[in-house]
């Protein structure tokens, strides 16, 4: 279901290449050559470069926008080793995609996993990392939610056609929050894809699951890794995946931390929620300043 790829002249469809052949999608937004912060948007673990569509547009009228698609989701070739789907190798997958299209001092905006990924780049690149945006994320996850994404990772979802898509994205993802129809309409395209067989499955590779046996490890070095550097958080009042205690302590690790929670909603907030959208544009605002 992605029908604005042929639609869209909002965005540049690229690929590259990993160091271990497999073929990655990227989307790619606005000018190369502007003067602002580039945006690299990293999704979470099952999702792909389709979530930031409209966040994209709006902010490539001013700045690059880079939109990948992590191995095994959306237009990237799924890998035929599970064992493959690693946040170290995503992270050195991203670390070549920045290398390969000339991203330098970038925020990161990093949803769920993605923004788990966006502390270990952290690590990994330094210096090519201006500021980072976690969304819903934090260097510990709620047990209730890392089984409650197993099961739903682990297996496909498939769907006659776009309504019943959208209803099983409500029962998937009940405290996800998008205001309207049209806001669970966008969610569910986002979500699933039309196969072979003309019904719409899910946007990912289910065989990703098997990687998530094991519990993660001590993430809170890699947070501390985020620095000086300017560091924006928002966590859903309602989420089972940052909780409340967390987030107090990520503020107490990093005095300077800007924190924002969304009430009304869990994992994880969308960036078109007005409160998102406002504390965003605030702090790009800020980190364009001090360019």
């Amino acid at each position: 279901m992605d029908r604005e790829a042929s639609q869209s002249p909002a965005y540049r469809q690229r690929r590259m290449t990993a160091q271990d052949g497999l073929r990655l999608y990227f989307r790619d937004y606005g000018d190369p050559l502007s003067p602002r912060r580039p945006l690299l948007c990293l999704g979470g673990l099952a999702r792909n470069s389709k979530d930031f569509r409209g966040f994209a547009e709006r902010h490539a009228k001013e700045r690059r926008v880079v939109c990948p698609d992590y191995r095994g989701r959306g237009r990237s070739d799924y890998d035929p080793d599970w064992r493959n789907y690693r946040p170290e190798i995503y992270a050195n997958d991203l670390f070549h995609l920045m290398a390969a299209a000339n991203l330098h001092g970038v925020v990161i905006l990093g949803i769920s996993m993605g923004g788990l990924l966006a502390m270990g780049l952290s690590v990994l690149a330094p210096a090519q990392i201006a500021a980072v945006i976690l969304d819903d994320v934090g260097p510990e996850v709620g047990d209730t939610a890392i089984e409650r994404i197993r099961a739903y990772v682990g297996r496909d979802h498939p769907q006659p056609d776009l309504p019943a898509a959208i209803a099983e994205c409500k029962r998937l993802f009940p405290n996800l929050g998008p205001t309207d129809e049209a806001g669970w309409q966008r969610f569910a395209e986002a979500t699933f894809r039309e196969g072979g067989d003309g019904l719409l499955h899910v946007d990912w590779d289910i065989s990703l699951a098997k990687s998530l046996a094991h519990d993660p490890p001590d993430l809170w070095p890699y947070y501390r890794a985020l620095g000086p550097r300017p560091v924006l958080a928002f966590r859903g009042a309602l989420s089972d995946v940052l909780s409340a205690e967390t987030f107090a302590r990520m503020a107490e690790v990093k005095p300077d931390l800007i924190s924002v929670t969304v009430p009304g909603v869990g994992h994880v907030p969308l960036l078109e929620h007005p409160q998102v959208e406002q504390a965003i544009d605030d702090f790009l605002a800020q980190i364009d300043g001090h360019a």
